[in-house]
């Protein structure tokens, strides 16, 4: 599976199978957000931290000169759905700023080094993106 989006959809099936306990990978949410042209819904597996109750998540696009789609959907549409493990629920995304982008980037980049290598392969400084849930 050479094409990116079968593998997303290969891991998506399987998150969704297993209960998010996808095998070989680490911890994975499925973030679906609204196309910003589109208005339809797209779901993308991303590795993901937690910082108290909130999930935080990075634009990174492997360290691309571009941010990903789903960042441009989700700026436009800040409305999202997560699944973590078994559970779904709202969330609103905002992009996290100034010395908290900062924190929130190096907590991540710790945890999982490959974002440290992929902010190094970019010149554009990769977004951190905050997920709180939305009670209704």
């Amino acid at each position: 599976m050479s094409n990116p989006n079968d593998r997303n959809q290969a891991v998506i099936a399987s998150f969704r199978a297993t209960g998010g306990k996808v095998e070989g990978a680490m911890a994975l949410i499925l973030l679906t957000t609204t196309g910003a042209k589109s208005g339809k819904p797209f779901t993308t597996p991303l590795a993901y931290t937690q910082d108290g109750d909130r999930v935080i998540v990075v634009a990174s696009k492997g360290g691309a000169p571009t941010n990903p789609d789903w960042y441009h959907n989700l700026v436009a549409n800040p409305l999202v759905t997560v699944e973590q493990g078994t559970e779904s629920y709202q969330a609103r995304a905002t992009i996290a700023v100034g010395a908290e982008r900062d924190r929130l980037y190096d907590k991540i980049a710790t945890e999982l080094p490959f974002f440290a290598e992929y902010q190094r392969k970019t010149t554009r400084q990769i977004p951190v993106v905050i997920l709180e849930r939305v009670h209704p």
